[in-house]
Order: C-alpha cells, then sequence, then structure tokens
C-alpha cells in the first residue's frame, strides 16, 4: 500500500534531510522498495525523476542548501513520484514558497497529473490555488468536514455558513464588483480542538444561527453531511435544502 500512496510536505526547507544529497533523497524510496536492482538502474531512474520534475540531473550530488525553496519543492515532488503512486498527498506544497514559485509549482503538479493519471489529496489555505488545481473541494472547520461538491458548485452557490464567510474574503481585484459582494466578519475565536463546542462545531461563530435565534437547537447535535442537490454535500441544519431530500 505505501508505494500506491506518497506525501508532499509542506516546508521543502525542513522535509529534506540536510545530511544525504539530492540524488539519495530522490533514491531513497527506490532502496526501501527495492526498485533498483543495480547501482546503474539507480543512478538512472534518479536522472529520469530529476529529468521529470524539471531539474537537471548533474545536480544529484548537491545538498538541500545549495538549492533554492522552488527546486527543493521539486526534489519533494521527484521523491514522492519514484515508487509510481496513484495517490499522493500535497499537505500545503505552495505555502512555504514565493507567488511567481507557485505558480510553476502548480503547473508542475498539473503536468504530472495529466502524465500519470494521479489523484491528488490537496490541502490548502488559498481559496485561488484549490479554485484553480482542484476537481471537487471539501470544506473544513475545526476538524469537520462541513461542505462537500465540485469546483463550480461550491463556489458559485456556497451552502454553509462557513464556505460563504471564507468565500466573502477572497480578494478580488475589481474594487467595483469588490464593494457591492457582502462581506461576511465571523466573531469570537476559533475554538481549541481539544475542548470542541457541543453540536455543530462552528455554532459559537455562525451568523446564521445567531440571526435565526438557534444557537440552542445548533448545539444540540452534530449534523450530518447530507446531499442537497446531485453530489452538493452540506453539514447545517439551517443550510438551503437542507432535510429536503
Amino acid at each position: 500500500m505505501r508505494r500506491q500512496m506518497q506525501v508532499i510536505f509542506q516546508d521543502p526547507y525542513s522535509s529534506l534531510n540536510p545530511r544525504m544529497t539530492a540524488g539519495n533523497i530522490v533514491g531513497e524510496p527506490l532502496v526501501v522498495h527495492g526498485l533498483a536492482r543495480n547501482k546503474v538502474e539507480y543512478r538512472e531512474r534518479v536522472g529520469e525523476l530529476f529529468a521529470e520534475v524539471g531539474l537537471n540531473p548533474q545536480m544529484a550530488d548537491r545538498f538541500p542548501h545549495e538549492f533554492s525553496g522552488g527546486q527543493r519543492q521539486r526534489i519533494g515532488v521527484a521523491r514522492a513520484l519514484a515508487v509510481t503512486p496513484q495517490f499522493i498527498v500535497c499537505d500545503e506544497p505552495v505555502s512555504a514558497l514565493d507567488v511567481s514559485i507557485q505558480a510553476q509549482i502548480i503547473n508542475l503538479l498539473e503536468e504530472l497529473q495529466e502524465r500519470y493519471e494521479l489523484t491528488f489529496l490537496f490541502i490548502a489555505h488559498d481559496l485561488s490555488v484549490v479554485r484553480h488545481i482542484s476537481d471537487r473541494v471539501a470544506v473544513m472547520y475545526l476538524g469537520h468536514i462541513v461542505e462537500i461538491a465540485n469546483r463550480t458548485e461550491i463556489y458559485a452557490n456556497p451552502l454553509h455558513p462557513y464556505t460563504k464567510a471564507l468565500l466573502s474574503a477572497v480578494p478580488i481585484p475589481d474594487p467595483i464588483i469588490d464593494a457591492q459582494r457582502e462581506r461576511i466578519i465571523l466573531t469570537g475565536e476559533v475554538p481549541s480542538p481539544l475542548n470542541p463546542p457541543a453540536g455543530c462545531v462552528f455554532h459559537p461563530r455562525c451568523p446564521l444561527a445567531a440571526e435565526l435565534g438557534s444557537i440552542a437547537e445548533c448545539s444540540s447535535a452534530i449534523p450530518e453531511l447530507v446531499e442537497v442537490s446531485p453530489d452538493h454535500w452540506v453539514a447545517c441544519i439551517k443550510a438551503e435544502g437542507y432535510g429536503a431530500r
């Protein structure tokens, strides 16, 4: 199973062993899983992986501190590809990079996804990046999934109050359009995951629960994810269409 699933970590500065060369970092999965029969085959495969992610194979003997942040993340991508997985968890893989480098890494991931028919679980806080790279989006609050839908649907028709608040915070470069949209400001602090609120974990900050005077109802039970329209799931008893199907 481990060969089928890999991970690309968030921080390219701490996720690479500083005492190993880049080539050894990328080649370590080959050794662990016995995918190289000899040193020649090992070096050839490492060189192929470097080329796949846009790095010169001659850089394999360098150490991580000799690479830029974007190059280090490419090494992390190459390491994940080494065992030809089917599923890769991308744990905020671009959040630690400059914006210009972010675009390069995202384009690389999309190219690799198409070439190898990969499935990504892409974790991110940047909603613009999520919209660009995702086919299906799940919104989480305090460890609970509160809404799931395809990319087009969730951005055009958000139903959960938290999803609406998130999308209202996305910057829009047109000041006229930005002035016309509703801005939802959440009050209060995010509760501790160690001591979450009873019922819906979002209810202490939910403007919908406060407006409708339903805080007692929202705090009585954790709402289940309900399919309110085809492939659009929401966990909010006050959301439009909840409980109608």
